[in-house]
């Protein structure tokens, strides 16, 4: 494995997005993101950061050294997307848990499809992991079918994971393998 992939994060290039390092410059977009409701329940993110934490968490990426943050950009405008991130690295095993999340307003257009399968690419052949994997919750079924194209296969289903305005919902768990049949923007 290359680690020193996750300290030097690398420009990524797609068709029509553009992955950048995720940092200071991005937090005005990030903090928007934070504030809109359905991008909230998406992720069910309950937490309500401060301007200082978030500044803070964007300053302190770009070194870590167990993680990988990029911002999606549009390659045509250099308007904010989104983010994607690789995290929880797991060294021993070559694996790494990967989380998305666009800005409002750009869902549904195969920008996320997109960016994930760039950074997949990254993943496997210069970082060298073996497996990233995710869990999407099951009132997403649009994310569920960008990561099915992008190579992700359902590995099962936890239930009743997330109570978010008194419903339950259950997480569907998926990876992708190195070895496994991925498409290509290139």
């Amino acid at each position: 494995m290359q680690t020193d992939e996750l300290t030097a994060v690398r420009v990524l290039e797609g068709p029509r997005v553009r992955l950048v390092p995720l940092g200071p410059e991005h937090f005005d977009s990030v903090w928007e993101g934070l504030h809109d409701a359905e991008s909230m329940r998406l992720t069910g993110t309950r937490t309500r950061f401060t301007e200082a934490a978030v500044a803070a968490h964007l300053a302190r990426i770009g070194a870590a050294d167990d993680r990988a943050d990029w911002a999606i950009l549009d390659r045509s405008t250099g308007d904010y997307l989104g983010e994607i991130v690789l995290n929880e690295l797991d060294e021993d095993s070559a694996s790494m848990n990967t989380r998305i999340a666009l800005a409002p307003g750009f869902p549904g257009r195969g920008y996320g499809t997109e960016a994930m399968t760039v950074m997949l690419d990254h993943a496997f052949a210069e970082i060298g992991l073996h497996r990233v994997g995710l869990d999407v919750y099951a009132f997403n079924p649009r994310a569920l079918r960008s990561y099915e194209k992008a190579g992700f296969v359902v590995e099962g289903r936890q239930r009743d994971t997330l109570l978010w305005e008194g419903e339950w919902t259950d997480s569907i768990l998926m990876s992708v393998l190195a070895t496994d049949p991925r498409p290509t923007f290139r």
